[in-house]
């Protein structure tokens, strides 16, 4: 559980139906206070702004702040401006689709990857070192990732980013421990998500979990078990564990091969 009064800041919002939001509603029925971050005002205009899902009162009562994470002086003036914070959810993550995703995964196209890497993977540590100093009493980040142990046809250099994500948590894990700040992350399933339609072949891999998964997965309403198991690693029953990736993706990371027949 979250602790009531405390404030989460959750990293990454784009529609409602992207994991962030899903997270950030969790919270608030457990009674944690929410300030989600966007990239910028256009980012906010189309998605949130244009929302036919919610609400002028839903749309109101959502606190956003504007935080580009490639640009340092963003993220600090973000956490020197929140107050008794609990912890931190970093639901960032960017590739070029046309250079770094696809067929492909040869590419020449270096400044896209280092681009994709400082999004998706290293902007966890510049957070953290801001995000530090606002919970001095100690807290909890959560990143989110996707299987790093298996290559999946399309996913390319955002695989790569990925597998960096996880090597940044357990670094932070051991920088922070001190801190009493734990970093972990939640390694999802395929979800329907607006970023999700960015890869090529998303289809194909939402497919295939139906091959694996031993847990009937659906990728509509599988990001409510995932936020359930971000809050879980926010809160206080998880304070023992840092360093970790919990997998919540119906067990499909653990499956060789395919499931037979008589095992669906």
């Amino acid at each position: 559980m979250v602790e009531k009064g405390k404030t989460y800041v959750i990293m990454g919002l784009l529609d409602t139906d992207s994991i962030a939001y899903a997270v950030g509603q969790t919270i608030e029925a457990m009674g944690g206070t929410v300030v989600y971050t966007v990239q910028n005002e256009r980012m906010k205009r189309i998605f949130i702004d244009r929302s036919k899902k919610l609400t002028a009162e839903e749309k109101e009562r959502l606190n956003l702040r504007y935080c580009d994470v490639t640009v340092d002086g963003e993220i600090e003036a973000l956490f020197k401006d929140i107050d008794n914070l609990g912890g931190v959810v970093h639901s960032l993550a960017y590739a070029n689709p046309k250079t770094c995703l696809g067929e492909e995964f040869h590419t020449e196209a270096v400044d896209d990857i280092k681009q994709a890497l400082e999004i998706s993977s290293i902007s966890l540590a510049t957070v953290v070192s801001h995000a530090s100093a606002a919970m001095p009493e100690g807290g909890s980040v959560v990143a989110m990732t996707f299987d790093t142990r298996h290559v999946y046809p399309g996913y390319n250099w955002m695989g790569v980013c990925k597998a960096a994500l996880e090597a940044v948590v357990r670094s932070l894990a051991r920088r922070h421990g001190k801190d009493r700040i734990r970093i972990n992350a939640v390694s999802a399933g395929p979800l329907a998500t607006k970023a999700a339609t960015s890869i090529p072949g998303f289809s194909d891999l939402s497919g295939l979990w139906a091959t694996l998964s031993p847990l009937p997965w659906d990728t509509d309403t599988a990001r409510t078990d995932v936020a359930h198991a971000v809050t879980y690693l926010l809160g206080t029953y998880s304070k023992m564990i840092t360093g970790e990736v919990l997998h919540v993706d119906g067990g499909a990371s653990i499956i060789a091969g395919e499931l037979r027949p008589h095992e669906k």
